[in-house]
This record gives structure tokens, sequence and C-alpha cells, in this order.
């Protein structure tokens, strides 16, 4: 065997070594790619129903919150409303309105007078 034989079989056997390696890289990553994959999904699992919770308690949640809003606006109408009524009554009325503040002014001033003569 000369010396071209006994360089061909260095080569080959740092050649098989180099596939060695290449096949084990290969076979450890592929391993880490499944590991991967099944903690994905256990993940993916656990979390799926906590979301789906998440989700059912928000809306429970904004259920009372939008009844909130509609009697909001509801109130917020009622009051608009009440407001243009008083604001038309004394436009319209404005002498009924000076009435009735003298007889509130009246009836004030006889309570205060049946105070007095019941504290003395």
């Amino acid at each position: 065997m000369g010396p071209g034989g006994i360089a061909t079989i260095i080569a080959a056997a740092s050649l098989f070594v180099i596939a060695v390696a290449i096949a084990y890289t290969v076979f450890r990553v592929s391993k880490f790619i499944d590991e991967a994959r099944k903690s994905l999904q256990i993940f993916t699992e656990d979390t799926a129903p906590l979301i789906n919770e998440s989700t059912r308690t928000l809306e429970l949640i904004n259920s009372p919150l939008e009844s909130f809003a509609k009697i909001t606006k509801n109130v917020e109408e009622v009051s608009t409303k009440v407001t243009d009524v008083t604001n038309g009554f004394i436009t319209k009325n404005g002498s009924a309105v000076k009435v009735a503040g003298a007889l509130l002014s009246a009836a004030q001033l006889s309570k205060g007078r049946k105070s007095k003569k019941k504290s003395d």
C-alpha cells in the first residue's frame, strides 16, 4: 500500500467522522424540535381554557356595564326633556312663576311665624 492509499483511508475516515458528527447533530436537533412541539402543545392545551374563561369573565363584566350605559343614556334624555319643559314653562309663563315664587315665600314666612309662636 502506497502513500496514496494511506491518504485515501485517512480521508475516508475523516469523512466518516464528519458524517457521524452531522448525523448526531441532526438527531439531537430533531429531538429538540420534538420536545419543543410537545411543550408548545401542552402550553396551548393549558392556556386555551384560561383564555376562554377570561373571555367569559369579560363578557359577564361588560353586560352590566352596557346596562349602566343604557340607564345613563335614558337618564340623560329624561334630564334634557325636563330641562326643556322647565325652560319652556318659564319662558311662556313668566308671571305664573312669579306668583308661585310669591306663594312659596308667603308659605315660608307663615311657617316661620308659627314656629315662633310655638316656641313662645
